[in-house]
């Protein structure tokens, strides 16, 4: 089933359309005014935010300091860091001294020490996160955002870093945050802080007046489970190694005619089936509520969602779809 879309702040719901198709005494009868917003945003595919944390590496100085040197050095020159406090920095040894002046360098000592020796996981020193919109959106609004969101977040608490990359159709910020707030504090990112981040990240771009929604993958028909950062940047320019490697394999099974169903699918169909069953009773919600337009897009919504395909079956039938495209070429030649 797919997770609950909660709003931390107030403790309640914002978009939980499996509890809509429930009966009995927890069935639902009125709509709030956030929760029209939000499903009218998803059923009308308002453009998708993306916050994205890197899980590898930040646990030592020598990662970091090469992190934030990727950031900055690019191939048409150097781009500055900007830090919480609006300093803009450049210059050959600034990642270094930028974490020695976030201390990382006596947070690393302190873990060496024979105190900390017994663990089995060096903790992270600082998280490394990315915040991204579609092609076409305002790279200075991403960044303005992202700006926004950050002060409210992390403002008198984590030490960080943001920096706005452009080199890709989509417009991105880099973000590395202190894993350690000035109070002590160990910053956990968990599955449910990182939906709250979304959801505050696409409300900081809607303030500027972008259109932004933030809504989990299964609710909005999406199949295909997220990718490590560089599979999914490599995919995006049409270069990732993985997936030709995986559409190799795919094709040789299609060629002994031995595809293989993924463990996933059942799971995958279950989900498809109660998510399709909620976003229905949404629908009659929407019209008991005077939501009549919205509740036939709903509707439309759900009737074109895409099939519950796993990865491996999009591929499948993209590889299958691409064959038949020759073979037509074949028998009817340009002349």
């Amino acid at each position: 089933m797919p997770k609950r879309l909660i709003d931390m702040h107030a403790g309640v719901p914002l978009l939980d359309v499996t509890s809509y198709a429930r009966r009995g005494p927890g069935h639902r009868d009125r709509l709030s005014p956030a929760e029209v917003q939000h499903i009218a945003r998803t059923v009308r595919r308002t453009p998708e935010v993306m916050v994205k944390v890197l899980s590898r590496g930040g646990q030592d100085l020598g990662s970091v300091c090469r992190h934030l040197d990727y950031l900055r050095l690019r191939d048409d020159g150097e781009i500055e860091l900007e830090t919480e406090d609006g300093q803009r920095l450049s210059g050959k040894a600034v990642s270094k001294e930028l974490l020695e002046n976030w201390d990382l360098d006596l947070a690393e000592h302190r873990r060496r020490s024979d105190l900390d020796a017994r663990r089995s996981r060096s903790p992270k020193l600082v998280h490394k996160l990315i915040f991204s919109m579609p092609a076409g959106t305002s790279p200075e609004t991403v960044l303005a955002a992202v700006k926004n969101f950050a002060r409210e977040e992390f403002g008198l608490k984590h030490r960080y870093t943001t920096v706005l990359h452009t080199d890709e159709p989509h417009p991105h910020v880099h973000m590395v945050v202190k894993a350690v707030s000035e109070q002590g504090i160990r910053l956990n990112i968990r599955k449910a802080v990182l939906r709250e981040w979304r959801r505050q990240f696409a409300r900081h771009l809607r303030a500027l007046g972008v259109a932004a929604n933030a809504t989990e993958r299964a609710v909005r028909g999406e199949t295909r489970a997220s990718k490590r950062d560089g599979i999914y940047r490599a995919g995006l320019r049409g270069d990732s190694t993985y997936i030709h490697a995986q559409a190799e394999a795919i094709a040789a099974e299609l060629l002994k005619g031995d595809v293989r169903t993924e463990p996933g699918k059942h799971k995958l169909v279950a989900t498809r089936k109660a998510v399709e069953g909620g976003w229905r009773s949404v629908a009659i919600l929407l019209g008991q509520n005077g939501h009549q337009d919205l509740a036939r897009d709903v509707q439309r919504f759900v009737d074109r969602l895409p099939p519950a395909f796993t990865e491996k079956e999009q591929i499948s039938a993209q590889l299958l779809e691409r064959t038949r495209m020759l073979r037509a070429r074949d028998r009817h030649p340009t002349r």
